[in-house]
């Protein structure tokens, strides 16, 4: 049982919490908040998503909120549209628990949907017990009404979920599990007026407690993938927060080296204090050291009136991410190594060392080692910025979550620009899989959920527009090359000198290609009655490429008989 946060002495200290909800959580929202009276002044508002929050952003111009409740989807889109502390209510495992047992007893037919991500855990709860549930997630209300919908035409007859999803699910028929309890919405009010009284505490010393571009704004579910890879590295990053050591991130661009370090803070000891974040390339030698170490006045020509306190100052208690930390000069970094061994700063042009405690996560793309080997990056600096290191693998190192990454992708873009692809789209882009891992994906995620936004982009213009190889090659010249020799390794007696990946396993990866391609033929075959015309049309090529395909094809599966 969490406990109650004290009673201000000054009926003025009270922090002053809304809570922001619609559906049945608003009942709860407001059944509870009575509990509170003595101790926050809290006003429930029955809005959400952009309503809610245009009328919370003009009542701030003019009224002091400490801190915003919400849950779900309506409490992440709120968390990333206002300046103040938004404190996401969420059903516990108990929770769920109970609202899967409630479910039992209306149909073995059951399922649950959630905001955005899975339940690991329900997996091996379902194995250890035979506990059969299907697991669904959704991003905006109208992919909502679609999974309600999909699993309605499956049987399922009772979901367990948030207030939107059990509504929906009403609506549609079928029965609703709430899966909040009263013990977790209580545990919100407790983290937001905890968080209130902090945000207070610091102002009042002078330290504002971090808000904006301070504030991390990822977690480690943000690091999606569900390969081993991916696992290991969730696994590190939940070691790591425990540590008060530095963490150097090293990974190719693109990789997610900023998502790791947020996810990191977050998960420390220091979650609630700033994170505070640099490029260490992006920024003129001349302006990154006032940057970092902060100046006095007079230090130089336009300098700021009373000086400036530079990012070590901003992110005291907190976190400091140096992204392309090997770009940074070497007479910085000389300064650098000083503030790591003397947990002290002394700004350009003043004398008196400022006591700062900041962890250091540090990122970059090259090979510091080599950088060292060359005298271009101090060996000491080294050392003292990897105490702990993680590597972020690239796509081509864990190409079991491309297709999975794409569709998510897919779903946000979707939602950022107000539509919603036609209903089989994920699985037509599950089908072009080949063509997605055969390419190298230099950029790895970021140039994958560029790509997939050009693709939602062109959907949102052509609801019925099938995802195919044909149109993936078409709207996606990069991958033009990739499609080429994906369909030509069917008719390869053996394997090319291709070099995709970079990496060893390239050669296993073509043979699983390989397998993968002659198994999609195998199902188009099927799918399309044996009609080569259609599967020609499909798959973007002429019937005669589609016939030296399948002669090749059959070539092969006799030699290896």
């Amino acid at each position: 049982m969490s406990r109650r946060p004290p009673i201000p002495r000054d009926p003025q200290d009270k922090p002053i919490i809304w809570t922001v909800s619609i559906s049945r959580l608003f009942d709860l929202f407001r059944d509870i908040m009575v509990e509170y009276d003595a101790s926050a002044d809290i006003e429930p508002i029955h809005l959400g998503f952009e309503e809610a929050a245009q009328v919370l952003r003009e009542r701030l111009q003019t009224e002091r909120c400490d801190a915003v409740i919400a849950a779900g989807s309506n409490g992440a889109y709120l968390k990333s549209r206002l300046p103040i502390p938004v404190v996401i209510a969420k059903a516990s495992g108990f929770d769920v628990m109970q609202a899967l047992a409630r479910a039992r007893k209306v149909s073995r037919q059951i399922a649950i949907v959630t905001y955005q991500e899975t339940m690991p855990e329900l997996a091996e709860f379902k194995a250890t017990f035979g506990f059969q549930v299907e697991q669904r997630t959704y991003v905006t209300e109208e992919d909502a009404k679609s999974q309600i919908s999909e699993l309605k035409a499956m049987g399922i007859q009772a979901i367990v979920g948030a207030g939107l999803i059990t509504d929906l699910a009403e609506e549609s028929g079928m029965t609703g599990i709430f899966m909040y309890s009263a013990g977790s919405i209580r545990q919100a009010f407790d983290d937001a007026i905890e968080i209130s009284r902090l945000t207070r505490l610091e102002a009042s010393k002078g330290r504002q407690q971090p808000v904006g571009e301070l504030r991390a704004r990822h977690s480690i579910n943000d690091l999606r993938g569900d390969s081993m890879q991916m696992q290991e590295v969730r696994q590190s990053i939940m070691l790591y927060a425990r540590s008060p050591a530095t963490v150097l991130l090293q990974g190719e661009t693109g990789t997610g080296k900023e998502l790791a370090a947020q996810a990191i803070h977050k998960e420390s000891a220091r979650a609630r204090q700033a994170f505070v974040a640099v490029n260490c390339g992006a920024i003129a030698e001349s302006l990154l050291e006032s940057e970092l170490f902060g100046y006095e006045e007079g230090a130089f020509t336009g300098s700021r009136r009373g000086g400036h306190a530079g990012l070590f100052e901003a992110a005291h208690r907190g976190s400091l991410f140096l992204d392309e930390i090997g770009e940074m000069p070497l007479n910085l970094q000389t300064r650098l190594l000083r503030v790591l061994e003397e947990r002290e700063v002394v700004r350009v042009g003043g004398i008196r060392p400022i006591p700062v405690d900041v962890r250091i996560i540090s990122a970059t793309h090259c090979d510091l080692e080599q950088k060292v080997r060359e005298g271009r990056f101090r060996a000491d600096l080294f050392y003292r910025l990897a105490v702990l290191r993680l590597h972020l693998p690239s796509l081509r190192e864990r190409p079991d979550d491309l297709v999975s990454l794409a569709q998510w992708s897919l779903k946000q873009a979707c939602a950022a620009i107000g539509t919603r692809a036609h209903p089989n789209a994920q699985n037509e882009l599950a089908h072009c899989h080949f063509i997605l891992k055969q390419y190298a994906w230099p950029g790895n995620v970021r140039e994958l959920r560029n790509v997939i936004e050009r693709l939602a982009l062109h959907l949102s213009a052509a609801p019925l527009q099938a995802i195919t190889p044909g149109f993936l090659i078409k709207l996606l010249p990069e991958l033009q090359s990739a499609s080429t020799t994906s369909l030509d390794k069917l008719g390869a007696t053996s394997h090319s000198n291709l070099s995709i990946d970079t990496d060893k396993s390239s050669t296993n990866s073509d043979r699983a290609l390989e397998s993968d391609l002659n198994s999609d033929l195998d199902s188009l075959m099927r799918k399309f009655n044996n009609n080569r015309e259609d599967i020609a049309r499909h798959l973007g090529i002429s019937r005669t490429t589609l016939w030296r395909r399948l002669k090749n094809k059959k070539s092969l599966t006799e030699k290896k008989q």
